[in-house]
């Protein structure tokens, strides 16, 4: 790998499209040359440009659903502790420490059990987002490229990483280039 030319460690090489179908081709001729660590940015949602970069499935529902029935048991087993064994009552002639009190009295808990249920799920997904996506960053090495700002407005961009086990600057460079985009850029860290 080789160094960029401005002395800093390179970051991506980036390349500039003025159009999805443009970009969703250069990213497959991209894979398909042997490059992984690539991405696309647009100004909005292109499906096709994450089948073209093969985004699997997120295990954020996973953590979702774990979190969620980890909170509505913690809230069941909190309430049925607090009124069967800390604090037994005897409302309406049924304690809740009695079997029959227990069986008969269980339903008044679902409320709190589907409320801390609700609860610990969104928590969950909300760390979860952010640990998976290496939040809070306010600071990316694209934000250092002259254009990129058009990315949330009209132009769409191809990156491919320095770390790249595939990259070579030259060479990279020149493959992009090959790709007809309107510009190449070294983005530097």
């Amino acid at each position: 790998m080789s160094a960029p030319a401005t002395g800093s460690k390179l970051f991506c090489l980036l390349a500039e499209y003025d159009n999805p179908d443009a970009l969703v081709v250069a990213i497959k001729k991209t894979k398909e040359a042997g490059y992984t660590k690539i991405d696309g940015y647009s100004p909005y949602g292109v499906a096709e440009i994450a089948d073209a970069l093969g985004f699997v499935k997120s295990e954020m529902a996973t953590v979702m659903l774990c979190g969620g029935l980890v909170g509505a048991t913690s809230a069941f087993i909190m309430q049925w502790y607090l009124n069967a064994v800390d604090y037994p009552l005897n409302v309406a002639g049924r304690a809740v420490s009695d079997p029959v009190g227990w069986l008969e009295g269980w339903p008044s808990f679902i409320p709190v059990t589907f409320e801390g249920g609700i609860l610990t799920c969104a928590l969950s997904g909300l760390f979860g987002l952010l640990a998976v996506c290496g939040l809070p960053r306010p600071h990316h090495p694209l934000f250092n490229a002259p254009k990129f700002e058009a990315a949330t407005r009209d132009k769409f961009f191809l990156t491919v990483e320095a770390a790249d086990p595939k990259f070579d600057l030259h060479a990279t460079k020149e493959f992009l280039l090959g790709l007809q985009p309107q510009s190449v850029v070294e983005v530097p860290e």
